[in-house]
């Protein structure tokens, strides 16, 4: 006869006692709903591939045997990764199931008692939170009231703290600009461990890192990507030293790319011009949305070099903002108001389709035009 499950409150009890403490107020990470909405809060490309080109792909999958495991290295898509991003053959890559997983690699790698990832915020979330669940110590620095890297305070904490891996986000997510060339070498150069320059959103840029990599052995850059049009495929890469890679991929998980996730991103590689063409008209419409932004009262956006574009609004309005364009237009985009001290009243809007952006300024012209009381 089988014994009844135990009430509820032993199993919390007992799951209790074994979860570090740590990590015991850690929540699932909270994706917003976007069924039925047009979708501006997670910076992904929004054009989808023309039809024949999706025909073309699915014919492809039909070859892709799903019985068997997937290349362990993925060597095929990491010469396609080479030949499309013009990366040299002395340097060494390393596959990730989108870039959080390669975060939590470096984190797990260079982790300890003691040790200490070190970020400028705001910044990317994911830094601080895979710190956290590696069991390794944060320290996020503050920014300029500009968004710029604070010189002083970066170098001041990296000698303080001696931090195991700083990341940099080029252009930095979430306040979009790129950080002065200058003050970027004087922190590596500082660095006591190993640099990630994070250029996730490199296709809506110009300034490119890859050449640092011949001059600063510690330093590791890493793309994705999820911000050409691929956020599906869950796929990054990181760039460097073969000695360092050959450390990070000895923790790497096995089949951790699947094979849907290599044909596909090979077969995507193989028509890049349309990849970029597609970031090129994201570069004109972020042009366009930023100066209609301008024009609106009480409205200051910030320039971008990514596919998004902060600003700020007036005081207390950030979650009211948001909230009615949800509502009201069934239009998301990101609330940072109280996420860090540099973001009060600000959102944070992805640059979408032509016909994307003007809905959104429409709705925005019209709850611009409203008192706060209409909420």
């Amino acid at each position: 006869m089988t014994e009844p499950s135990p009430p509820p409150e032993e199993l919390h009890t007992r799951i209790e006692q074994w979860i570090r403490p740590e990590l015991r107020s850690l929540a699932p990470y909270h994706v917003a709903d976007a069924s039925g909405c047009i979708k501006l809060d997670a910076m992904e490309n929004p054009y989808p591939w023309p039809g024949t080109l999706t025909t073309a792909w699915l014919e492809r999958l039909r070859s892709v045997e799903l019985n068997r495991y997937p290349d362990p290295q993925g060597s095929a898509v990491k010469q396609a990764l080479r030949r499309h991003f013009a990366i040299a053959e002395h340097h060494a890559l390393l596959l990730g199931n989108g870039s959080d997983e390669l975060i939590l690699l470096l984190a797990l790698l260079f982790g300890g008692t003691g040790h200490c990832l070190l970020a400028p915020e705001p910044g990317f979330v994911m830094y601080s939170l895979i710190a956290r669940q590696a069991g390794m110590a944060y320290c996020g620095v503050a920014l300029t009231e500009q968004f710029e890297l604070d010189r002083t305070a970066m170098l001041a904490a990296i000698a303080e703290r001696q931090p195991a891996v700083i990341f940099i986000a080029q252009p930095n997510n979430p306040t979009g600009n790129l950080f002065d060339p200058a003050t970027l070498r004087a922190v590596i150069e500082a660095a006591p461990g190993v640099v990630v320059i994070d250029e996730a959103y490199c296709a809506f840029t110009d300034t490119q890192h890859l050449p640092l990599l011949d001059e600063f052995p510690h330093l590791l850059v890493m793309r994705t990507l999820s911000k050409i049009g691929l956020a599906g495929l869950r796929l990054g890469l990181l760039i460097g030293a073969p000695a360092l890679i050959e450390r990070l991929d000895s923790l790497r998980l096995p089949y951790n790319i699947n094979s849907l996730t290599q044909a596909s991103a090979c077969f995507a590689l193989e028509h890049a011009s349309l990849l970029t063409e597609q970031s090129q008209q994201l570069r004109r419409e972020r042009s366009r949305l930023f100066a209609a932004l301008q024009s609106l009262p009480g409205i200051t956006p910030y320039a971008s070099e990514a596919n998004f574009i902060l600003l700020r609004v007036p005081a207390g309005e950030a979650p009211r903002l948001q909230r009615l364009l949800k509502a009201r237009h069934r239009i998301l985009i990101k609330c940072l108001d109280g996420g860090h001290p540099l973001l009060r009243d600000c959102l944070r809007i992805t640059v979408g389709t032509p016909a994307e952006n003007d809905a959104l300024l429409d709705a925005l012209t019209q709850l611009l035009c409203e008192p706060p009381s209409n909420a």
